[in-house]
C-alpha cells in the first residue's frame, strides 16, 4: 500500500499488487461499536434515562451538549416553533425544502405494499395484513453539521406508511438550534421534537420518559454512542439498521470530467474523517488526473480538514484490469452508495449485486440522492448491503398473516397437521388438530 504525492494523502492500489487483497480488505475494515469503552459508557446511560426517566434526560443533555436546561419543557420544541421556522425560510431555502420532501414523498409512495388474500377451493382463505407502526422515533444527526435531508428522508417514509405519531429527537450542541432542520419536521409532519441527542435519546426513545414517548421503532443515523445505544436496544424496540460512516465508490470508464469525480469523492469524504471515499478505473492516466484535480480542488472546500483526512485515512483510487473486475470490487465492497461513471451504466446494472443506491451515468452526482431526487439516502453502510436494503415505507409497517380456514379445509389440514405433529412428539398439537377433522 503506497501513498500519493505530499499535495494530497490518498492510497493508490492496483489489483495488480501481490498484496492487493489484503490493503484492500484493511482499508475497508470498519467495526463502529466494538470499543469497550463505548459499550460500558453507553450501558451506564441506557440505565439512567431508564430508571430516572425526565430528570436523567435533562442531565445528561447538560453534561454532553453544554445545554443550559433545567426541565423537559426547555428541550421540547412544539408546533409554533416548528411553523415558525418554516414561515422564517428564505423564499429559495423553503422552495427548495418543499420540492425536496414532494419528491421523497412521492416516489416512496410507490413502495407501498397492500393486503392479500386468496381463497382455495374448499373455502379456506389465507393472506397476508399490512399494518402500520403506531409510533416511530426518528435520530437526525446535530453534531458536526445539520441535517434537515435527513428529517425528510425518516419522517415522509413513516407517514406515507401510516404512521401514527412520529418522533424526532435532534442533539443541539451549546443550545444551537438549526431553523431548516425545525422547518422539514414541519414539512414533514412531525409530531414530537426534543433537542436531545446521543445515546440518551435513544434511551427515551425505547424506554419512555414522562416527556418523551416511547415507540416501536428507531430510525435514523447518528455518531459511534447512537450506534452503540441502537444495537443495545434492539428487541426493545426496532431498529433500521447500525449505521456506519458515508461511503461511496465511484466506478469510471476515463471519459468523467475528472474535477466532478473529484468532487463526488469529496462530497462523501466531507461528512467526518472515518468517511470512505474510493475510486475504480482500468485507465491509470484517468486516476492520475483525478488525483490532480483533487489536489488542485480540495483547499477550496469549507469542510477542508475533514475531506483531506477522510481521504489520507480511508480513501482509495483502485486501479483494475478491466470492467469485469470492477464490478467484482463492486461486489465485494457492497457500497453505500455507487457511481456508474460509464458510457452504458445499463449493462452493468445486472451484474451489481450489492449496493445500498446505484447512481447511473455521468451526470448522476450522489448528492442529488442526499436531497432531492427521491429514494432514500439512509442507506446500509460497511459491507451490509449485501443483506440490507435502504429505508423505505416497508420499515414502518409489519405484516401478519391470515388463516381461516373452512370446516372442509380444517378437516383436510388437520390430517397432515396430526402426522408431522406426532413426528414431532407434541400430542396436544396432533390432538388440536384431530379435533376438526371430520370422518
Amino acid at each position: 500500500m503506497t501513498q500519493s504525492a505530499p499535495e494530497i494523502a490518498v492510497t493508490r492500489l492496483s489489483t495488480r499488487d501481490a498484496d492487493f487483497d489484503a490493503c484492500l480488505s484493511s482499508l475497508l475494515a470498519w467495526e463502529g461499536v466494538s470499543d469497550h469503552r463505548v459499550q460500558q459508557s453507553v450501558a451506564e446511560i441506557l440505565a439512567q434515562v431508564k430508571a430516572k426517566g425526565d430528570e436523567a434526560l435533562v442531565a445528561l443533555t447538560r453534561r454532553f451538549d453544554r445545554v443550559d436546561a433545567t426541565t423537559m419543557a426547555e428541550l421540547t420544541i412544539g408546533p409554533e416553533r416548528l411553523q415558525a421556522a418554516f414561515d422564517g425560510l428564505g423564499d429559495e431555502q423553503r422552495q427548495a425544502l418543499t420540492v425536496a420532501a414532494e419528491r421523497v414523498r412521492h416516489y416512496h409512495e410507490q413502495q407501498k405494499p397492500t393486503s392479500w388474500q386468496y381463497t382455495e377451493a374448499d373455502g379456506t382463505v389465507l393472506g397476508q395484513k399490512v399494518t402500520p407502526l403506531d409510533r416511530a422515533g426518528i435520530y437526525v444527526p446535530g453534531g458536526k453539521a445539520a441535517y434537515p435531508s435527513s428529517v425528510l428522508m425518516n419522517a415522509l417514509p413513516a407517514h406515507v406508511a401510516g404512521v401514527r405519531e412520529i418522533v424526532m429527537v435532534v442533539p443541539t450542541p451549546d443550545g444551537v438550534v438549526n431553523d431548516l432542520v425545525l422547518a422539514a419536521a414541519h414539512l414533514a409532519g412531525v409530531d414530537h421534537v426534543f433537542t436531545v441527542g446521543g445515546a440518551q435519546a435513544v434511551a427515551a426513545l425505547a424506554y419512555g420518559t414522562e416527556s418523551v414517548p416511547r415507540v416501536d421503532k428507531i430510525v435514523g443515523p447518528g455518531n459511534i454512542f447512537v450506534a452503540t445505544a441502537k444495537r443495545a436496544v434492539f428487541g426493545q424496540v426496532g431498529i433500521d439498521m447500525i449505521a456506519g460512516p458515508s461511503e461511496i465508490l465511484v466506478v469510471s470508464d476515463g471519459h468523467t470530467d475528472p474535477e466532478w469525480l473529484a468532487m463526488d469523492l469529496f462530497s462523501q469524504a466531507e461528512h467526518d474523517e472515518d468517511a470512505q471515499a474510493i475510486l475504480v478505473s482500468w485507465d491509470e492516466a484517468h486516476l492520475d488526473a483525478v488525483q490532480d484535480a483533487m489536489a488542485s480542488l480540495l483547499p477550496s472546500l469549507e469542510r477542508e480538514p475533514i475531506a483531506r483526512a477522510s481521504m489520507a485515512a480511508r480513501g482509495a483510487l483502485i486501479a483494475c484490469r478491466d470492467v469485469g473486475e470492477a464490478v467484482e470490487l463492486i461486489n465485494r465492497i457492497a457500497p453505500e452508495h455507487l457511481e456508474l461513471s460509464v458510457a452504458d451504466p445499463e449493462a452493468l446494472l445486472p451484474q451489481v449485486r450489492h449496493a445500498g443506491a446505484v447512481f447511473m451515468g455521468r451526470y448522476t452526482a450522489e448528492a442529488l440522492g442526499d436531497y432531492c431526487a427521491g429514494p432514500n439516502h439512509v442507506l446500509p453502510t460497511s459491507g451490509t448491503a449485501r443483506f440490507s436494503s435502504p429505508l423505505g415505507v416497508y420499515d414502518f409497517q409489519k405484516r401478519s398473516s391470515i388463516i381461516h380456514c373452512s370446516a372442509e379445509g380444517a378437516s383436510t389440514l388437520g390430517r397432515t397437521a396430526s402426522v408431522l405433529a406426532r413426528g414431532e412428539s407434541l400430542t396436544a398439537h396432533a390432538r388440536s388438530a384431530e379435533y376438526r377433522i371430520r370422518d
